[in-house]
């Protein structure tokens, strides 16, 4: 998809599938920029949780798909509105969302790398910040998957 030539993007579904039985499927919608591959996870999971051994998994899919898919428009309808959301100081935004947040040091000082490479005035710039900071030198796992989530949240919130 493209957003009025500012970026290609794809869409896409994460499955998570415990291999033991012990947790849900877990199904999410993801949006990748290709320019850069920053990834943002989208706000809502859609899961089911039953075990292996159930059949009901299977009845329930086509359900968590479509809402699956929902999540997709959603999103793309926010980063539109992104795109049109001016931010006066983007820098002091985005000090609030590590607060809001409860970004750790390391996880801030991704954000903090990651801003002269998305700069701009917008809210989509800001969750850009976000997205890309996971993919700063030496971060763990899960803190870029949590700076992926934190820019989902973050789109979530535009309306």
């Amino acid at each position: 998809m493209d957003l009025k030539g500012v970026d290609k993007m794809r869409s896409g579904l994460s499955i998570g599938n415990s291999e033991v039985g012990l947790r849900s499927l877990s199904i999410s919608a993801f949006i990748l920029r290709l320019v850069c591959t920053n990834g943002r996870i989208g706000t809502r999971d859609v899961t089911v949780s039953y075990r292996h051994i159930s059949a009901k998994v299977l009845e329930k899919f086509p359900e968590v798909l479509e809402g699956t898919v929902k999540e997709l428009g959603v999103q793309r309808h926010q980063l539109g509105l992104s795109l049109q959301s001016p931010v006066p100081d983007p820098q002091q935004t985005m000090k609030s969302f590590n607060l809001r947040f409860q970004l750790g040091k390391v996880e801030q000082d991704a954000v903090e790398w990651a801003w002269p490479q998305e700069r701009g005035e917008t809210m989509f710039n800001v969750v850009n910040a976000y997205t890309r900071a996971a993919q700063y030198p030496g971060l763990s796992a899960e803190s870029s998957f949590r700076l992926q989530r934190v820019g989902g949240m973050i789109l979530g919130l535009v309306n």
